[in-house]
């Protein structure tokens, strides 16, 4: 237990029931369960593993849960856009994934995706292991590297305010499938940073983000691999 009076969990619980609801997601009431036992692994341990700079549950609740949430749509009409990717299952990398935000909240809301949280500080990458056990997630499991050494293949590769859109395409290339995916988490459209992606990269989709309960700007940037041009 985190030492929060049962009013304020009763609070918290109803926010992000609300907040599913907004999204308009269907998620069970054992997956919401594990979303508050997930922020609980991060109020519990934040002081040893530093994983965010927030304190307060309900601002742990829009500005990480329910943000990361607003991926789950846009992530499940792209996998169900490829049956082939639908069946089979997919391989998602989660980039500079911190706490595991959004890796750890698509693996609990998405069970046929695998993901992987990478980050370079050991003791992030050991606190998703953590969550992985503690929340009995097969499908979830982090990893303690520089995303440029990692080969992959990842069907999607994913980052939530992880680094510009140039350097994060360029370090994460050889962890895509020629035929994957990039699927950014920004604030304000960044339209110099898609105007500065190298060549090989392209922007296909651009989608706007609304985080209930937060009155702050939101977009996913999609991209995938260029077409290699003839000589």
């Amino acid at each position: 237990m985190t030492g929060r009076s049962s009013a304020s969990r009763d609070e918290l619980v109803a926010g992000l029931s609300a907040g599913v609801g907004a999204l308009g997601l269907s998620l069970s009431d054992a997956q919401q369960q594990q979303l508050m036992s997930y922020m609980d692994l991060i109020q519990k341990w934040n002081k040893v593993y530093n994983l965010t700079a927030l304190r307060d549950p309900q601002e742990m609740l829009t500005h990480h849960l329910l943000d990361s949430l607003t991926a789950i749509g846009p992530l499940m009409r792209h996998l169900q856009s490829d049956p082939a990717l639908n069946a089979s299952g997919c391989a998602l990398l989660d980039v500079g994934s911190g706490g595991g935000l959004p890796g750890v909240v698509i693996a609990i809301c998405c069970p046929n995706v695998k993901v992987t949280c990478v980050d370079a500080v050991s003791k992030k990458a050991a606190f998703v292991q953590q969550v992985a056990a503690s929340l009995r997630l097969p499908n979830l499991k982090g990893v303690h590297a520089r995303v440029e050494t990692l080969s992959g293949p990842f069907d999607v590769v994913c980052s939530r305010a992880f680094a510009s859109l140039p350097d994060f395409v360029t370090w994460s290339a050889g962890a895509l499938t020629e035929a994957g995916v990039w699927m950014a988490m920004k604030g304000k459209l960044p339209t110099e940073e898609m105007g500065a992606l190298p060549p090989f990269a392209t922007v296909f989709h651009v989608e706007q983000l609304l985080v209930p309960g937060l009155n702050a700007e939101r977009c996913m940037i999609w991209m995938k691999k260029s077409p290699v041009s003839p000589v």
